[in-house]
């Protein structure tokens, strides 16, 4: 019913039987809790359809988003993982990881006149999450700065609905069409445009890692269009391969241009990054 507050599904409270829970985001089909339970301490993701509106489509995959993702960290040998079904669509329960996001935890290099430098070791650590992913020859395809948690022993990258690299349940999957455009590699945003759908890829991972790391430390997207630009219009803009300076001192800097490479060959790999920062 319109206006009543959301509540977990009746299948995810009989797993774990909450403590305390607290609603973390509801938007555009997902929903996102804290809850502790003496089972421990978990996210949980419960998707539903987004209707058409005047200004968004339909949206029937997110939906399935909560599922695709369990699968995919139970792939990738998280086993303190759960997901299934509900009658509005899928979840998943998932460790809940502490810590700001990499955007946050950056705020103070972007206030005016800040003579804070981005901390090596911080990007050093999100550089090995996503060469942990890489390895196991899967790629992410949703990289951004809010998906790195920094946690106070390591830093976590979340939020896997959208990965590639292995076997989905035929049921949950769905095809890839992009991600957020302002992390979206030249590549990624002209493949959708001209068919709706994309392959995530390691090379694109790159790119979007550069262009997080970039807008986290300045306050700059990698590519300029207007803030209220339409979706197509933003993606032309970044298909175009054309984008601002990287205004980051140092190796960091140069490291970051490279990532942001137009051409997906000339992208530095994973390991490369790290061997650079190390």
């Amino acid at each position: 019913m319109p206006g009543t507050p959301p509540e977990l599904p009746i299948v995810v409270l009989d797993a774990l039987m909450p403590t305390a829970q607290r609603l973390v985001l509801n938007r555009r089909g997902s929903m996102v809790w804290e809850v502790r339970s003496r089972r421990g301490h978990y996210a949980v993701k419960v998707g539903y359809p987004i209707e058409a509106t005047a200004d968004w489509p339909s949206q029937p995959w997110t939906a399935l988003a909560p599922a695709r993702e369990g699968s995919v960290l139970y792939r990738l040998g998280f086993h303190d993982v759960a997901y299934g079904e509900w009658e509005g669509g899928t979840w998943n329960f998932q460790p809940w990881h502490e810590g700001p996001d990499l955007y946050q935890l950056w705020e103070p290099c972007r206030t005016p006149n800040s003579r804070i430098e981005p901390h090596i070791s911080v990007t050093l650590g999100c550089v090995e999450a996503l060469a942990e992913l890489h390895a196991k020859g899967w790629a992410h395809g949703d990289v951004q700065p809010a998906h790195f948690i920094i946690g106070p022993e390591r830093t976590h990258l979340i939020d896997l609905a959208l990965a590639h690299g292995g076997r989905i349940p035929e049921g949950y999957d769905f095809p890839f069409r992009g991600c957020l455009v302002h992390y979206e590699a030249p590549e990624i945003a002209r493949s959708v445009l001209a068919t709706g759908e994309a392959e995530p890829t390691r090379e694109a991972d790159i790119y979007a890692l550069g262009a997080s790391l970039l807008i986290s430390a300045t306050g700059w997207r990698a590519v300029e269009y207007p803030d209220d630009a339409p979706r197509p219009e933003q993606r032309r803009a970044v298909a175009s391969g054309k984008r601002r300076p990287v205004k980051v001192g140092g190796e960091l800097g140069e490291l970051i241009d490279a990532m942001l490479s137009p051409a997906p060959e000339d992208r530095p790999t994973i390991d490369e990054v790290g061997k650079a920062l190390s």
